[in-house]
């Protein structure tokens, strides 16, 4: 069984930067993907970007395209998320999620069903 945990969440201003991360106790990183989520008071748990551990391949919600990226360290249990230009609107609990490498198409990696282990989130909060 693995476990996550995320941090690096915190209080920034508009136009800010943070970069959340995702530590994996019971097993590596490579041959998963590795999803991040948020979820904001009131409304429900949305993708935010997933990393394809194998390939390196991203990928990204609209709303945060552009803004956000998933530095590549080559650290086999962690997986960091970079975000830049924060808004308000980013304001959530931003969890991390894992799940095998073993879809058939890259549109699994949006749903929040196709994980199977989450962390337990870090608050990130962007004031105007």
């Amino acid at each position: 069984q693995v476990q996550l945990v995320e941090s690096g969440g915190g209080l920034v201003q508009a136009g800010g930067s943070l970069r959340l991360s995702c530590l994996a106790s019971g097993r590596t990183f490579s041959n998963h993907i590795v999803g991040w989520f948020r979820q904001a008071p009131g409304k429900d748990r949305e993708f935010v970007a997933a990393l394809r551990y194998s390939s390196g391949g991203t990928y990204f919600a609209d709303a945060v395209k552009g803004r956000v990226t998933i530095p590549r360290l080559n650290a086999e249990t962690t997986v960091y998320l970079q975000m830049n230009s924060l808004k308000p609107e980013d304001t959530a609990v931003y969890y991390c999620a894992v799940a095998p490498d073993l879809f058939s198409s890259a549109r699994y990696y949006y749903l929040r069903s196709s994980y199977d282990y989450w962390g337990q989130g870090t608050q990130v909060t962007v004031s105007s």
